[in-house]
């Protein structure tokens, strides 16, 4: 979930380009919201700096606690996260990240669960 639609838009058609259904959601209520009602998520992508409700660290600490099985990718061009901000399971991506990147990320993640 990214807080810029521009580049939401463009990391949704990433991954359905790619082959992978994307959910689009725009804050972190809806993104668990969407984790509540749909079986088959697999990866949850974050920026950190969210500006409308809680952030990104939070959301990563939910999911992680919630839906252990779910894997995090957590990015932002402003904030590093602090040791401990990031859950086992998840991985960073400092903004501006190569798209490839973004798509070995989340191969690698499915990849876990294989």
């Amino acid at each position: 979930m990214e807080d810029e639609v521009i580049e939401r838009m463009a990391a949704v058609e990433l991954l359905e380009v790619a082959g992978y259904d994307a959910v689009d959601v725009c804050n972190a209520a809806d993104a668990v919201c969407a984790l509540e009602n749909i079986d088959n998520i697999r990866v949850v992508i974050t920026d950190i700096d969210l500006r409308s409700g809680f952030d990104g660290i939070v959301l990563a600490a939910c999911v992680d606690r919630r839906w252990p099985g779910v894997g995090i990718i957590m990015t932002s061009g402003r904030i590093e996260p602090m040791p401990g901000d990031v859950p086992s399971r998840a991985c960073f991506l400092r903004k501006p990240y190569a798209r490839a990147r973004m798509l070995d990320a989340v191969r690698g993640i499915i990849a876990q669960d294989a």
